[in-house]
């Protein structure tokens, strides 16, 4: 996505962050500021995010501490705004929580999850979450109820205060990837809203 970004005019600063080794509170508290910085000296003076996943946590969780100038729309791609059943099933075994680190414990949906520590959003968000799971996702999306990516469910991707929210034909690890969801992030950031199916002036 970060080179369809800069073909249409943004100045993208591509930030990571070790889930595997700290929390969502400490990630946010240094990724979110240092891609900030990036897109200032790059002269950006409106500031977008999209980000991919524990991502919109991140940024959830630093807006409710901080305030950015210039704050401008965001698409989050497969968010667990509200958790993750996948953690609730699996937070705490060995294999889990040496991928995923301290970050992922913080995705179950209960009330020890950093979800139910955020509130709704005041920020122009337009969603984007899939339907479909990859082969190796199928044996997690089984123990999601009703639709999910693989690892969130639909519903559960969904935040009191959000634009606008789509669902895409596609899986939550490569969603960042697809054609369609990468011109659906660039729509919001523009006009601050999808294309949806229903809208005549759609395109295909």
């Amino acid at each position: 996505i970060e080179p369809a970004l800069r073909e249409a005019g943004y100045a993208p600063a591509n930030t990571d962050y070790p889930s595997e080794e700290q929390t969502i509170e400490a990630s946010a508290g240094t990724a979110i500021p240092r891609g900030v910085g990036q897109c200032r000296a790059q002269g950006a003076g409106t500031i977008h995010f999209v980000t991919h996943s524990m991502g919109g946590l991140l940024l959830r969780y630093y807006l409710s501490t901080a305030r950015i100038e210039g704050m401008g729309r965001v698409v989050m791609l497969g968010p667990p705004n509200q958790g993750s059943e996948v953690a609730d099933a699996l937070a705490g075994t060995a294999l889990y929580d040496r991928i995923n680190g301290p970050a992922g414990a913080q995705l179950v949906t209960g009330p020890a999850g950093i979800a139910a520590r955020l509130g709704p959003v005041g920020f122009p968000l337009g969603i984007i979450t899939g339907n479909e799971a990859t082969a190796i996702d199928s044996v997690l999306a089984a123990r999601i109820p009703g639709e999910n990516d693989g690892k969130v469910a639909v519903e559960r991707a969904r935040v009191a205060g959000m634009s606008d929210f789509l669902v895409l034909p596609v899986n939550h690890t490569f969603m960042m990837v697809n054609e369609v969801v990468i011109g659906q992030a660039l729509q919001f950031l523009r006009s601050g809203a999808f294309l949806h199916e229903e809208d005549p002036a759609a395109a295909p």
